[in-house]
This record gives C-alpha cells, structure tokens and sequence, in this order.
C-alpha cells in the first residue's frame, strides 16, 4: 500500500469527533508509519461530530478523485426525536421549543416520509459549514448573528420508517440520498411536516457508494490495522 502514491478508504468515525479531527489522527498515523513530515490527505463529505459511520478518505493523487466521490449516493440510518427542536437539529444544543405529539401515528408518519422521496428543496441548518458572504454559516450563527441560508435542490432516492414507539415519540428511518443532503434539515422538515417538532438524537452513514460502514476501519482500531499492512516507506 501506497499512501503517498494515492490510496482510497474508509474509517468508520465515531461519536463526538469532527471529520477534519479523525483524518488529523489518521494523518498523524500514516505520516509517521511511512517516514514523511505530513502525508497529502483529504476526506470526502463531512460528517458532523455528533454522527457516526462512513468517512472516506484519499491520499496522494487520489485526493483528485474527492469530488467525483463526493457525488456517490450515502445512506443513513437515523433517530428522530419527536415533539422538540433545537437550534441545531440535533443535539449540539438543548431543547428550545415544545410541541404537541398526540396526533402523530405510524400510519401518519409513513403517509409524510413519501412527500420527501424525489427531488426537493431544502434548507441547510445553519450550524453547518455553508457559506454566507465568505463566511461559514456556523460560525456567523455562534456569534449570535442572523443567518439567513436559501433553498438548494437535493434528491432523495428512498426514505422508509424502520421504527416508532408511540410511548416515547421516537422514530427511526433509513434514507437514500444524493449529494448536499443535510439530515438534520430533512429531521426538521419532518417535524413540520407532522405538525410537530423534531429533532436528531442519532446519525449513522452506514454507505457511500460501494463503500459500507461494515466494511471500513475503526478509528479506535486505525494503528494496528495500519501495522498489520503492507506500506511502502520512504
């Protein structure tokens, strides 16, 4: 293996650590393994710290191919919690806002999921790292200030209930999705469109392209699956 010469593939990344974080240790690792002062690396598609799963990442020339893999169709795993927003979508911050939940069925919900499937227009959240006048959204909306993020096309291939319970509101659902889909954004239409709140209490990119979460290395584990390789060194 080959990493300044360019190799592709993909970690799992685990809760609580951003994408730019994880692939620091991986460089770290791999700059070290192979004799360099810092190898060229770079990810494809961010993943927020509070989510799990699926991070490719490319060295060497590979990193060329970033932006064509960043078209490959993802797949998610995630948990809503319904009745509650936060700013964030998810859990980066506490509950601001309460709803009513006790019109909210499973056949209602599954009624709702499909005016999703297709192409649509969503509005990204604005803790994510979309830009505004040169400037990311999140941190303009840190800062307090006032973040207005228009609409942008996306295409979701398949969305699907795979669990409810009534007695706590949550649920959980598997989406199929192209590029620029923001499932914390997708949570809160949702909400919406139950005529309720929701928020992300969990999220896992279990597939990019042909690349599955079951096959990909643990970060955790990312040393010795490294030592157990075949590296070329300088």
């Amino acid at each position: 293996m080959n990493f300044q010469e360019g190799t592709i593939f993909a970690i799992d990344k685990p809760y609580r650590i951003s994408s730019f974080g994880a692939l620091a240790h991986v460089r770290y690792l791999i700059s070290k393994k192979i004799g360099v002062k810092r190898v060229k690396i770079g990810h494809a598609g961010t993943l927020d710290p509070l989510a799990t799963g699926v991070l490719i990442l490319c060295t060497g020339r590979c990193t060329k191919q970033i932006e064509q893999l960043q078209t490959h169709t993802k797949e998610y795993t995630a948990t809503l919690q319904l009745g509650a927003t936060t700013p964030s979508f998810d859990l980066e911050h506490p509950i601001d806002q309460n709803y009513p939940t006790a019109h909210i069925t499973k056949e209602l919900i599954e009624e709702k999921l499909r005016c999703f499937e297709g192409d649509i227009m969503q509005v990204p959240p604005v803790f994510s790292a979309c830009m505004v006048d040169g400037k990311r959204a999140y941190d303009m909306a840190r800062r307090g200030d006032e973040v207005q993020l228009k609409a942008k096309p996306i295409h979701i291939d398949k969305i699907e209930l795979t669990d409810f319970s009534p007695e706590t509101m949550q649920m959980t659902i598997r989406v199929v999705c192209g590029k620029g889909t923001y499932i914390r954004s997708l949570a809160r239409d949702i909400g919406e469109a139950l005529g309720s709140g929701a928020h992300l209490t969990a999220l896992r990119r279990t597939r990019v392209g042909d690349y599955r979460v079951e096959d990909s290395i643990s970060y955790d584990h990312f040393r010795e699956w490294l030592d157990s390789m075949d590296v070329k060194r300088i």
